[in-house]
């Protein structure tokens, strides 16, 4: 939406992750979990996003470059995070949408209905909710008797009465801009924390009369935010079972979801019987037909075409593997190019890496290789070839269209017949 800016919040040094890496790198399915904030933004039609930066923010600039970043010169809290945006932001005229880079379950759906409640109330603020049986660690949304929301209290503030109630604050809004940063010049820092609490601007609101809407996570999932390994593991989990759960409401069949990881970023065709304790990790396609595993891992820029076979204990990664090849064993290919009917047999390796780079091996069309065999890259084994079991194909031997080829090192025996 072009109406729509989003500031991310991204700034804080994350002490309960214990760790020297700034909380927003932290992996999720093996993305920095800011990845997701960021794609659920786009994915809702914004496009402006500015990120706000402090804790290690050369860091955090490294791997998201190109982005449009202001710095918070001082971590003195939220409110004044935001802030720190405001010059970005003087020529911009529109809605702005304030998140938190910690938060990275919530869809892109949410957001979506999080910006029409904005526009269609007409409100100075319309936040996200959640309930939680179990809201501890969460700020929480206080209303009057008219169901008005009044203001959001922190836990460590909050009296025994409103520690028990469930509705929280999620960490998303939406505000007219205007009102934002007229309230932010007026917020006061907490006496406890020496810091300026972006919740505060919804009481200043409140007291004003200005109009405060919100919105209710259908999942409360979507509501959780990373603070700890926990988290993290927690958060995992659940887009792992998003991610299984698409996967086979479109057709493709998860033996164990409980033993089987796919990352979310993974294409698979239907009719595909993923076997247990099968790793298939981002960028990977696999096509229509196919069977994987058990105990296969399918690394990222790996494509594998329609009605292959990848058997147990095989690795592939950076590997395109073409349709009716059958690689079923032991196996690890990198940097390969598999045609077309190839089978290649247990315990095959390709010697992908010299010390300095990463080699090409091509196996075209109709080969077979042999159990057991090492193929030195950069290596070429011909269409209709064959390689002996056990055999080491040495780096730049290339073996010739149709030929045998056993021994180590590999040498030449005989032309195979054509079939």
């Amino acid at each position: 939406m072009k109406n729509t800016a989003a500031i991310v919040l991204a700034a804080g040094r994350g002490t309960r992750m214990k760790s020297s890496t700034p909380k927003v790198l932290h992996r999720l399915q093996s993305r920095p979990l800011l990845s997701s904030v960021l794609e659920a933004l786009k994915g809702a039609g914004i496009d402006r996003q500015i990120l706000v930066l402090g804790h290690k923010d050369k860091a955090v600039k490294s791997v998201f470059p190109g982005r449009e970043i202001v710095i918070q010169k001082k971590l003195l809290g939220s409110g004044d995070a935001v802030k720190s945006a405001k010059a970005a932001l003087s020529a911009f005229k529109g809605e702005v949408l304030v998140i938190c880079g910690d938060t990275p379950l919530i869809r892109r759906e949410t957001i979506k209905k999080l910006m029409t409640e904005q526009k269609n109330s007409g409100a100075s603020c319309t936040l996200l909710t959640a309930k939680l049986a179990n809201p501890a660690g969460y700020g929480r949304i206080l209303r009057d008797d008219a169901g008005n929301i009044q203001r959001i209290v922190e836990e460590k503030n909050a009296s025994i009465y409103e520690e028990v109630i469930e509705e929280i604050n999620v960490g998303c809004y939406s505000f007219n801009k205007k009102d934002l940063f007229s309230s932010l010049e007026k917020l006061k820092m907490d006496a406890k924390k020496k810091e300026y609490y972006l919740t505060d601007v919804i009481e200043m609101l409140a007291e004003e009369n200005k109009k405060i809407s919100s919105i209710l996570c259908e999942n409360p999932e979507e509501a959780i935010g990373i603070n700890s390994r926990l988290d993290l593991a927690r958060a995992n989990a659940i887009i792992k079972g998003r991610t299984l759960e698409a996967l086979m409401t479109e057709g493709v069949t998860v033996v164990d979801p409980n033993s089987t990881f796919v990352n979310a970023g993974a294409r698979i065709g239907r009719d595909t019987v993923i076997e247990p304790h099968t790793i298939i990790e981002n960028g990977v396609t696999i096509g229509e037909n196919c069977h994987i595993g058990p105990f296969a891992r399918i690394r990222e820029k790996t494509k594998i075409a329609d009605n292959v076979k990848i058997g147990n204990f095989t690795e592939l990664v950076r590997t395109k593997v073409s349709s009716g090849s059958r690689i079923k064993h032991m196996t690890y290919l990198g940097d390969a190019e598999v045609g077309k009917n190839v089978n290649v047999g247990a315990g095959t390796i390709t010697a992908n890496y010299d010390g300095k780079n990463k080699n090409k091996t091509i196996i075209e069309d109709d080969s077979f290789i042999g159990v057991g065999a090492i193929l030195i890259a950069p290596i070429k084994i011909g269409k209709g070839a064959v390689v002996g079991a056990g055999s080491v194909v040495t780096r730049n031997k290339n073996v010739p269209p149709r030929k045998t080829v056993a021994g180590v090192p590999a040498k030449v025996l005989c032309r195979r017949r054509k079939k």
